[in-house]
């Protein structure tokens, strides 16, 4: 209250008789408050030089260190209906145990011996190409022969063109000498002549010489006619050679024709051979795929398509399994802005849910109920929820994490920076700025790896 009044109680009224005013007002009060203060200062500026640990903390899950001992779903690559269930949830399987067996719903594949007919269909096909096979060589000796005929023909042919040749040779010979002959016999007709004019020689000389010239002459004219007919006999020679090359031609045109057409119905059914053969072990495959089996040792967790005759389409969730086998690892995700001050190998510390700990961030040593571990992969790429993801290993130097930790649990991090003053800590945050970049010494880092 302000003291305005100029009526003061404190003249008038004396509080010395008071037990308040003794607990108050004595002086000794003051010099043990003044004491406390300063035992406090002391303390307080002598924690502002104690060691801090700088830290970047987050919030995770447990996980694995590998992919395939990650939980997974089974699919199945083919659409289908389920007929029978062989385990239950929380069963162990081994891998290669059947989880369930289903049904085909698709039309074009319900035939229960669709297998064993498009086997048979293979078959009729590589039998048509191993008569495809025989004809076309049935074709080549065909071929054969006829090339060995037309050679044949023509040996006979040409022959038959030098005989032609040589009998015109020879008909040409006879034809000079039955122009000599007929030169002979008209010169002893004009010699007989002449004699018979001057008395020397009878008329029955003359008559024989003369006719002795027209026999002459006609040997002459038959001999023209025979040398004509031999060099028709050339022509015609020449002639059947050519038949022969364009008939033989024409036989071995066609065989080659009817021996592509073989080949190429050969090409065609071999194609349809593999086509059925693709076909068959397709068919093979798929009826393998009506038991669904386990991929991995593990843990059956949850039935997702439950019930008898339901169906599903191909690559759809049938059954949750958890690997038996796994190293736990935790996953957690940091801001953007502390990602260049964690790097591989730095030691972590991490609080599982489910575990009590007294954690201090800043005294690590002093904590209780946390777990040692390493960073083993930083993320280089930034999640769908803005941070970047890190992976933690568990640290061989610590102790092991909790035996009852499962795949998906929570985990609270905290990964362990500088140490620095207590002051200098207040003062960064008091100023908001980030902790000390820094870089870990690759000394340290081999020595770790040499040791291990």
């Amino acid at each position: 209250m302000l003291n305005i009044s100029h009526n003061q109680i404190n003249k008038k009224v004396t509080l010395e008789g008071y037990q308040s005013y003794k607990k108050v007002f004595q002086r000794r009060h003051y010099k043990m408050f003044n004491r406390f203060l300063g035992a406090f200062s002391i303390i307080g500026i002598i924690i502002l030089f104690l060691p801090w640990t700088q830290n970047v903390t987050a919030d995770g899950y447990v996980t694995t260190l590998t992919p395939d001992q990650r939980p997974q779903t089974i699919q199945s690559p083919i659409p289908g209906r389920i007929e029978q269930w062989y385990v239950k949830e929380g069963d162990f399987v081994s891998k290669g145990d059947t989880i369930l067996r289903i049904s085909e719903i698709k039309t074009e594949y319900q035939d229960p011996k669709l297998v064993e007919r498009t086997r048979l269909q293979r078959d009729a096909k590589s039998n048509s190409v191993q008569s495809y096979k025989n004809k076309i060589e049935a074709l080549k000796n065909q071929i054969g022969a006829i090339s060995r005929e037309r050679s044949l023909k023509l040996e006979q042919a040409e022959n038959k063109l030098k005989q032609s040749y040589l009998k015109v040779k020879s008909d040409s010979i006879d034809l000079e000498a039955a122009k000599t002959n007929y030169k002979i016999a008209n010169t002893q007709l004009e010699r007989v002549v002449t004699l018979h004019s001057e008395g020397l020689k009878p008329m029955t000389a003359v008559e024989e010489k003369r006719l002795k010239k027209q026999e002459a002459q006609a040997k002459l004219i038959s001999q023209e006619n025979k040398l004509m007919s031999s060099k028709n006999d050339v022509i015609n020679a020449r002639i059947e050679i050519n038949r022969v090359t364009a008939a033989y031609a024409d036989k071995l045109a066609k065989t080659d024709s009817e021996k592509f057409t073989a080949q190429s119905n050969q090409f065609e059914a071999e194609a349809q051979t593999s086509k059925l053969e693709n076909q068959t072990s397709n068919y093979e495959l798929r009826n393998a795929l009506y038991y669904i089996t386990a991929p991995q040792d593990g843990y059956v967790n949850k039935a997702l398509r439950a019930g008898i005759g339901e169906t599903f389409k191909e690559g759809e969730s049938l059954v949750g399994i958890m690997p038996a086998n796994y190293d736990l690892a935790v996953e957690t995700f940091v801001e953007p802005i502390d990602l260049p001050l964690i790097h591989r190998g730095e030691r972590v510390r991490i609080q599982f849910d489910g575990w009590p700990a007294i954690f201090f961030s800043g005294w690590p040593n002093a904590s209780f109920g946390t777990f040692g571990g390493r960073v083993v992969a930083v993320e280089t790429f930034i999640s769908d929820n803005g941070k970047f993801r890190v992976l933690i290993a568990p640290d061989t130097n610590e102790n092991e994490w909790p035996q009852n930790v499962r795949v998906g649990s929570g985990a609270y991090t905290i990964a362990l920076l500088e140490n620095v003053p207590i002051w200098f800590e207040v003062w960064r945050k008091l100023n908001g700025f980030p902790p000390n970049y820094y870089k870990p010494d690759q000394n340290k880092v081999k020595q770790k790896k040499s040791k291990k």
